[in-house]
């Protein structure tokens, strides 16, 4: 599929150099500080979906062109028609819940602006790898918005709700440092680490068992609403599917023999 909005590409591992087993989704409106429209939206469902259905790739980089990871939803078109601005709601928060339970890790490269309906991606994303020069806030309150694409319920979980209320109600923006102080992002390097830094976080995480990784991301989304007992009877059943897997027998042989298990996710 051919896409206008957004460069998918796909790339090798440090560790599998024979296989292109990394998507690389680069947000491309540059221009725009990599707005996110609805039609940029729709390409980033489809490519999703596309990559779901590649049995080759392990993890996800999702980045932005040029200067920005996003500034956020594309304010050239709003407007006051309410089924039209429930739908543009509604579809952010679809591809947004998509990243988040998405079957393979996905990694937020934030090289730049990280604002708005930017942020609420990025934290939808399982982990966070940001530049020196990125700068994160959610600006809504300044015109009249809220956080609508997860932002309100997500970056609290992830912050906690007394930072993320200052945040969200002030507008205020923090620089990178500051936002891996509070642990909105995981890792902060320089500018041109970034895509290195990011690319073996990735390399990293194509050698784990998919199966695993699924299995556990699954229960890592839901942790903060289930009660421990829920979260065992998930675990549990999760490690039975897990224990009669061909990736455990691999990966107990390769811990044995000293090498780099190589999954097959079956």
């Amino acid at each position: 599929m051919e896409y206008k909005y957004l460069i998918y590409e796909k790339i090798a591992s440090f560790l599998i150099p024979e296989e292109e087993n990394i998507a690389v989704v680069t947000l491309n409106r540059p221009d725009a500080l990599n707005a996110l429209s609805g039609a940029l939206l729709g390409e980033l469902d489809n490519v999703l979906e596309e990559i779901r259905k590649d049995d080759k790739i392990r993890c996800v980089i999702i980045t932005g062109a040029g200067r920005a990871f996003s500034v956020g939803a594309d304010l050239g078109e709003a407007g006051s028609d309410e089924a039209a601005l429930r739908a543009r709601m509604e579809l952010g928060q679809k591809v947004f819940d998509k990243i988040e339970t998405f079957n393979k890790p996905v990694i937020a490269m934030i090289n730049g602006y990280a604002l708005g309906g930017g942020l609420e991606m990025a934290v939808a994303c399982d982990m966070r790898v940001a530049s020196e020069k990125a700068n994160f806030g959610n600006p809504e309150v300044n015109i009249g918005l809220i956080p609508s694409w997860g932002g309100c319920v997500r970056i609290p979980k992830l912050i906690g709700k007394a930072r993320a209320a200052q945040i969200i109600l002030t507008g205020e923006r923090i620089d990178a440092k500051e936002a891996e102080r509070i642990g909105l992002v995981n890792k902060v390097v320089k500018p041109d680490e970034l895509k290195s830094t990011a690319t073996y976080m990735a390399g990293t995480l194509t050698t784990r068992a998919p199966i695993a990784i699924r299995l556990a991301k699954n229960i890592l989304s839901k942790a903060m609403e289930i009660s421990i007992e829920e979260g065992n009877k998930m675990m549990i059943e999760g490690g039975l599917t897990c224990a009669k897997s061909e990736d455990i027998m691999e990966g107990i042989a390769a811990f044995f023999e000293k090498r780099t298990p190589r999954f097959k996710g079956k």
